[in-house]
């Protein structure tokens, strides 16, 4: 990934915050003792450090009142940006920079597809840095370089809650935008509703006349994970039914195939809402090898909709997301935060959708 960075830490150049005592990042929340940072004066001003920003560098997008009240806790808090950053930042590059972090699976790669191809439409280039894992020194070292290249602003793709919480803690000086199903205070942010897509996932199961219904989760630092798990409890708080904790799965098909096997052996649930389609793959084999049939014995929801879903044995009833439309989500409030940061409009409300398929039915009497 290419970035450009308009102020990394106060006082330093963006060239010696990719230097190894910059290494981890975390430090940009806060500078030497007594010398005040971008977040002390967003802190101070009640703003974001993307406002303070744009309002060092002299950009649009900020109303009159909130320029004023961040140039008074400059003063305040005599905060001193760094010049030399403040000049890279006010160079137009024409470029923004996309992070994806964790497993090239279809829902995350799909959507970084859709943002490439809205940013080319918009007129820019895409400087893109992939990880398969999230590693805090990877991903900060990723934003430096973004910086250093002089993006206008930095995109995240990452599931994990850990991305996000590397990302506010640094200073980059751009907007950043990052797809995250929770409430991220401070950061503009992109996503489907997960919560609705799992309640009405359930919310299809019990109108079959299901009373027993499990749940199959993704990794608990997944943000979508515990959106879905949220929205599953709350749909059978809802009709007064039993929420057992769920089975915990990593999004792959064995660990689906591992949750089903333990599933069969208890015999409680008479359908399982699962986190995703692929760990629904894995269930389904389970069943076939314990001689359980789907629908009549277990019916069986997933989530995403990937493309195989539709052939599964049998047809998987699921939830579908569109990510191009979440790819070209994340481009158009790139674009809006870049206009006019508080006026940007909030893009978390899209609900996926139910798709009906064969692997669901009433229970057997």
């Amino acid at each position: 990934m290419t970035g450009a960075d308009a102020s990394a830490r106060v006082g330093d150049d963006p060239v010696e915050g990719s230097g190894p005592a910059e290494a981890s990042g975390r430090a940009e929340a806060s500078g030497p003792v007594g010398v005040p940072t971008m977040f002390d004066v967003a802190r101070h001003a009640g703003v974001s450090h993307q406002t303070v920003s744009r309002v060092l560098n002299d950009l649009p997008g900020v109303a009159a009142a909130t320029r004023v009240r961040v140039r008074e806790s400059i003063a305040a808090l005599n905060y001193t940006p760094s010049p030399t950053a403040r000049a890279m930042a006010q160079r137009r590059s024409g470029s923004i920079g996309l992070i994806q972090a964790g497993r090239p699976d279809y829902g995350p790669s799909s959507a970084a597809l859709g943002f490439n191809e809205a940013a080319r439409e918009a007129g820019y280039a895409v400087s893109q840095a992939s990880m398969r894992t999230l590693d805090p020194d990877v991903l900060t070292q990723a934003v430096h370089r973004l910086v250093l290249q002089r993006v206008e602003a930095i995109v995240l793709i990452s599931g994990e809650r850990e991305g996000v919480d590397v990302l506010r803690g640094i200073d980059a000086g751009v907007p950043v935008v990052a797809v995250a199903s929770e409430v991220e205070p401070g950061m503009h942010r992109v996503s489907f509703d997960q919560a609705a897509g799992g309640r009405l996932a359930t919310e299809h199961l019990v109108g079959l006349g299901h009373r027993r219904i499990a749940h199959l989760a993704g990794p608990a630092d997944s943000m979508d994970a515990a959106e879905r798990r949220r929205g599953f409890a709350a749909a059978l708080e809802a009709h007064g039914l039993e929420v057992r904790e769920p089975v915990v799965g990593d999004w792959l098909a064995a660990s689906g195939h591992a949750a089903g096997r333990r599933l069969l052996d208890d015999r409680w649930a008479t359908a399982v809402f699962v986190g995703n389609d692929q760990m629904a793959l894995g269930l389904l084999h389970a069943c076939h090898e314990a001689g359980v049939e789907v629908p009549g014995e277990l019916s069986v929801v997933g989530f995403d909709d990937i493309p195989e879903s539709a052939f599964f044995t049998p047809p998987l009833t699921t939830m579908r997301q569109d990510f191009d439309s979440l790819g070209r989500d994340i481009m158009a409030t790139v674009a809006d935060v870049l206009l006019d940061e508080a006026a940007a409009p909030d893009r978390t409300s899209r609900v996926p959708e139910l798709v009906v398929r064969a692997s669901t039915a009433a229970p057997r009497a």
